[in-house]
């Protein structure tokens, strides 16, 4: 029996876990992606309606639409499955994922119910299982993809520079980058180079490519080739120095990383406390624990612990989630 308790009070655990880190993982992601789309709106609103540039509250309302726009645009973006399914490397089949995320809950249902005999504990499990696991592994897979791109992506813009200056064309140094850079860059580079290849112009190609890796150094890329190409001037000098910012975006964010490290250190320790304790009382004393499983009323306050550990993992989350 000691055993079963400690089973279903592990898979509580990381049950409540994966939703409390599924809910708060979108934090960081949905907010780069409105900056982005913010900067990349203000590009956008001088080239419409040149007629309303004399008209100078014609043009603040106009900004302002576009901005909301942008905004409603991005906030749709973070919230639709198959786009974070395609972010993470992923197949674009939500059929499929949701049909995996019932099967997943079934499962886990079935062996709570089995090691507890408490439908409620099984029920409650199972839906955390079902709704929260995947959901938390699409995002984990998400960031970690968008993260890998980001730290490369500087790379990739030195060796369009190198490239630039010695004769190369932009289209040609693409496809060097698609064939000698690790993934995710290697595949979202040659995507790029065949969607140019079939008729795309390189703005549109770059829209496609910011769907399947929101980063805003993809965006800053794209606005300083559409001003190079509708102004002019030295592209590689202007990549140059868009290369210096993303290293110097880079150095920040290492340092909030290090200066917050405490921070993540003392919510790691808080948020694994009150299941450890619980854990070790089933172990040492369990005629101690047995009545919270056995007792309705223990089952209630079980979870409202659980509902209540959740909300303080996207709260804690929250808090150490370092903006800059």
């Amino acid at each position: 029996m000691n055993l079963t308790l400690l089973l279903a009070a592990i898979l509580a655990f990381v049950t409540v876990g994966g939703l409390g880190f599924a809910f708060a993982g979108q934090g960081q992601r949905s907010k780069t992606m409105k900056r982005a789309q913010t900067i990349a709106g203000a590009g956008r609103v001088a080239n419409r309606q040149k007629a309303a540039i004399a008209d100078p509250g014609a043009r603040r309302k106009q900004i302002l639409q576009s901005l909301k726009d942008q905004e409603k645009a991005s906030r749709r973006a973070s919230l639709n499955l198959g786009a974070r399914l395609v972010q993470a490397g992923l197949p674009k089949n939500v059929m499929g994922f949701w049909l995996v995320s019932a099967a997943i809950g079934v499962v886990v249902l079935g062996l709570v119910w089995l090691v507890s005999g408490k439908a409620l504990i099984a029920f409650g499990v199972g839906f955390g299982a079902a709704f929260g696991l995947p959901q938390w592994v699409v995002t984990f897979l998400g960031q970690r993809r968008i993260k890998k791109f980001s730290e490369l992506f500087s790379d990739a813009i030195d060796v369009i520079v190198r490239g630039i200056k010695s004769g190369l064309p932009v289209h040609d140094a693409l496809k060097i980058i698609g064939k000698e850079s690790p993934e995710p860059l290697a595949e979202e580079f040659v995507r790029l180079v065949d969607n140019i290849g079939v008729g795309m112009t390189i703005d549109q190609a770059l829209e496609k490519m910011y769907e399947r890796t929101p980063t805003p150094e993809l965006r800053f890329f794209s606005i300083v080739l559409s001003i190079q190409s509708k102004t002019g001037g030295n592209l590689a000098e202007a990549l140059g120095n868009l290369s210096q910012v993303l290293r110097a975006r880079k150095l920040m964010r290492e340092k909030i990383k290090a200066l917050s490290s405490e921070a993540v250190a003392s919510a790691v320790i808080i948020g694994s406390m009150p299941p450890g304790v619980m854990m070790l009382i089933l172990v040492t004393t369990p005629s101690y624990m047995n009545k919270m499983f056995q007792d309705p009323r223990g089952n209630v306050m079980l979870m409202g612990g659980a509902v209540w550990m959740a909300i303080g993992i996207f709260v804690m989350r929250k808090m150490i989630n370092f903006k800059f």
